[in-house]
């Protein structure tokens, strides 16, 4: 059986584990390995290991950190295929899914690349007579990367990519459900030629995680994954004197108003709700119909629904593979009977749906609840999973007005061919990402990603200029020099200043 073990101080961790997980192959429910977990020592190594190697790598080179990005992202470019592979074998997405995500990340990586560029100061001559004033951005120290299961390649390459350039060492903390392609990152960074000690990975569970939030060499800790586990440790690493991003969960709406192309949004609803079975934080979750539209789209996306191919992730045709673990899937397959329950309609069943694959694979197929309310638990909650619910409005105002009343604001899209209306909305809704006939719409890498409301605990968001800004802090200089020409004539400066 394969053992995934931790990379601390440039190597792989060669100690004896006290616990361990089981890592599956979604697609046939069988385990492919096992995962050290990490105790208190171990995660002490590897922040150690970090805080050695940060005076070294903070004052090297712009152009010899620049020199390693570029070398990494030629590796990432070279290999995606690799990588992409290690993501759907232990996520379940299919290929092309997987190979999208590595493509984001490969984004991330090109825009670090510009870090001379990027973490220039300013300067003010003559601020006073013969003071000049300027500021530099300097790296923070040992930084913690806690990432989801649900981009286990991506969500690593938001952060790490930025924090080095910047000059910050990195302790990463991946899922366990799928910990294999944070070992592959850490092996092409050394290829790379990055320092022992920069870049460091940790596998495990809460254990793991509240020690990199508790502990006093961490200066910083980059999050994604749900809004309570968000909350905790937004809390917990602000009370230890951390600066935090905490990237929350999310109930994306996409609203379809009637002079929208239904043929554009029903497209556009089966692939953001579905792919990757809907485990995304983006993924649309909600689609809300301004009448009178509702019947004639929720028909398209029930017929679409019908021609969608679930299997395994690795065989061609697949369009959507299985849920990570058995129990996420039993546990969204539960909301189906409580929609019923709370008076939905169920159009689609998933569970009838046709699978491509091993019986023993975590399936569930894309499901479509109508005429879904506000109150209702399938609603309400952050499902996670292939479960798209349709709510009716009678107006674009109606349609708003639901959208802000959510509690969470990561994205949110809008269908329609009027431009007046469009621009009405991304000024007045109150979500972080929006998109106009985009249903999924992530930032490209030289802006930066993150929501508002619960998607979001902190002020800053991921990559782009935010997470330059986030992983250096700034210092101002104020300096006055004593002038010798002029003669010799003191100008009024002490001379033994």
């Amino acid at each position: 059986m394969n053992r995934i073990s931790h990379w601390i101080d440039g190597k792989p961790w060669e100690g004896v584990a006290e616990r361990t997980g089981e890592v599956f192959d979604p697609a046939t429910g069988a385990v492919r390995a096992h995962v050290d977990y990490a105790g208190l020592e171990e995660v002490d190594r590897a922040v150690a290991a970090a805080a050695r190697a940060f005076p070294g790598w903070r004052d090297t080179s712009l152009a010899r950190r620049t020199n390693v990005l570029f070398a990494f992202r030629e590796i990432l470019r070279a290999r995606r295929d690799e990588l992409a592979a290690v993501v759907t074998a232990e996520h379940g997405k299919v290929l092309d899914d997987a190979a999208g995500e590595v493509q984001r990340a490969l984004e991330v990586v090109e825009f670090a690349c510009g870090v001379p560029h990027l973490l220039k100061g300013g300067f003010s001559e003559n601020a006073s007579t013969r003071v000049d004033v300027y500021s530099l951005r300097q790296p923070l120290g040992v930084v913690g990367v806690i990432s989801p299961f649900n981009f286990p390649a991506m969500v690593p390459l938001w952060f790490a990519p930025v924090a080095v350039a910047c000059g910050d060492t990195v302790v990463l903390k991946p899922s366990e459900k799928d910990p294999s392609a944070a070992n592959v990152l850490a092996q092409w960074w050394a290829e790379a030629g990055l320092p022992e000690g920069v870049f460091n990975v940790v596998h495990g569970d809460k254990v793991a995680v509240d020690r990199l939030l508790e502990h006093p060499e961490v200066r910083a800790v980059s999050f994604v994954g749900s809004t309570p586990v968000a909350r905790h440790v937004y809390e917990t690493g602000t009370r230890h004197g951390k600066r935090v991003q905490a990237l929350g969960g999310a109930k994306n709406h996409m609203v379809v108003l009637p002079d929208a192309d239904l043929d554009l949004a029903a497209d556009a609803a089966v692939s953001a709700g579905f792919g990757s079975a809907g485990e995304r934080c983006m993924a649309v979750s909600v689609v809300v119909a301004v009448d009178p539209v509702g019947d004639d789209l929720v028909s398209r996306i029930r017929d679409r629904i019908g021609r969608v191919s679930v299997g395994d992730g690795r065989h061609p045709g697949a369009e959507m593979g299985p849920l990570v673990t058995r129990a996420h899937r039993d546990r969204v397959a539960g909301y189906l009977d409580d929609g019923v329950a709370s008076g939905a309609t169920l159009v689609v069943d998933g569970r009838n749906h046709p699978v491509g694959g091993d019986g023993n694979g975590f399936w569930l197929g894309p499901t479509l609840f109508d005429h879904v309310t506000p109150e209702m638990r399938i609603y309400r909650d952050e499902i996670f999973g292939p479960v798209l619910s349709v709510v009716r409005a009678s107006s674009y105002d109606e349609a708003l007005q639901l959208v802000n009343a959510n509690p969470y604001g990561n994205g949110t899209a809008i269908f329609t061919n009027d431009g007046g209306a469009a621009r009405r909305y991304q000024n007045e809704v109150e979500v972080g990402m929006v998109g106009v006939n985009v249903p999924i719409p992530v930032p490209v890498s030289y802006y930066s990603f993150g929501g508002w409301k619960s998607s979001l605990f902190g002020d800053t968001h991921a990559y782009g200029p935010d997470g330059i800004h986030f992983f250096t802090r700034t210092k101002v200089i104020t300096s006055r020099w004593l002038d010798p020409s002029h003669g010799g004539v003191n100008l009024g400066f002490p001379r033994n200043h």
